[in-house]
């Protein structure tokens, strides 16, 4: 049971090792500048595998849980799939329900824990193998990795863990199978709870310290976006990091690689970009087109 590009490499490997009877995604969702109705990650490499996809509105309709039951699995998998599972399908396999969650619980249970984590300053994010139950992430976890956080984007961190928590989620199936998984309790003094990131969370502007300006923009995703003017052009920033470049609040410079935005107490350097209108690009690329940059400056967009 997944959706987004992050449940892609587990499906990938474990029709690699195993029989997946059935792949489980959310309906197609209308998408994209043209609003054209398109297929999950999920889905699209499941009919390319050549498997049996299901998308169930709801989980807890009686006709779509009894179809779950029919098919016998020994276990269920699931990596964002994007609905609550309520506890009669958690039950439908012999094995019960695994999540492939990411991040190292008990911190950052919940929606969006790559992205709280950037935002937190964690210096490390990770993947758990955990038990489902019916509470929210609560279940215990027999296997975790971590990666460090670095500079990175949400967007590559996600990416990086999706193969991650493939490689784990693999590692750790023939013990549960054999019934040897060590599964661990959450300590729940150490619960922090990712709730899912808006548009004001990310949003950045002039009057902000350089470092939350970058951090905002590293933590940022297409379903909520950092965007600014930049000399009146609306644009999506999409990665940056402070800079020592000396600037004001609000003014813009560049160098041979970024587009400098000034904050409230220095510079920052961002390196990629998508102008309202456009495709993603290069910052430089974009500053190249811009007329008059030494008088432009930037703001909010509210």
């Amino acid at each position: 049971m997944g959706t987004p590009e992050f449940a892609v490499p587990s499906l990938r490997a474990l029709s690699a090792r195993h029989d997946v009877i059935a792949v489980y995604t959310r309906p197609d969702a209308v998408s994209g500048r043209g609003r054209r109705v398109r297929p999950s990650a999920v889905k699209s490499l499941a009919e390319e595998l050549g498997l049996n996809v299901v998308q169930p509105a709801s989980l807890r309709d009686a006709e779509a849980l009894a179809e779950l039951k029919r098919y016998g699995a020994d276990i269920i998998i699931v990596a964002a799939y994007g609905a609550i599972l309520p506890p009669q399908a958690l039950e439908a396999a012999r094995l019960g329900a695994i999540n492939v969650h990411a991040s190292l619980l008990p911190r950052w249970r919940g929606a969006a824990p790559i992205q709280r984590a950037i935002l937190a300053g964690d210096d490390v994010v990770g993947v758990s193998i955990m038990r489902m139950e019916a509470g929210l992430d609560t279940g215990p976890y027999c296997l975790q990795d971590e990666l460090p956080v670095g500079e990175s984007t949400a967007r590559d961190l996600t990416a990086r863990l999706s193969d991650v928590g493939a490689s784990a989620l693999v590692r750790a199936l023939p013990s549960i199978e054999a019934g040897g998984a060590l599964w661990v309790a959450q300590d729940e003094a150490l619960v922090t709870y990712a709730d899912k990131i808006t548009k004001d969370d990310v949003a950045v502007g002039p009057d902000m310290l350089a470092s939350d300006v970058a951090v905002r923009i590293r933590a940022s995703m297409p379903a909520a976006p950092s965007r600014v003017l930049v000399g009146g052009r609306g644009v999506t920033l999409l990665d940056a990091s402070p800079t020592d470049e000396p600037l004001g609040p609000g003014t813009i410079g560049r160098t041979t690689s970024a587009l400098l935005l000034g904050a409230r107490d220095g510079g920052v350097a961002v390196t990629r970009v998508k102008p309202d209108g456009k495709a993603e690009m290069d910052a430089c690329a974009w500053v190249r087109g811009l007329h008059g940059l030494e008088t432009m400056t930037w703001e909010r967009l509210r």
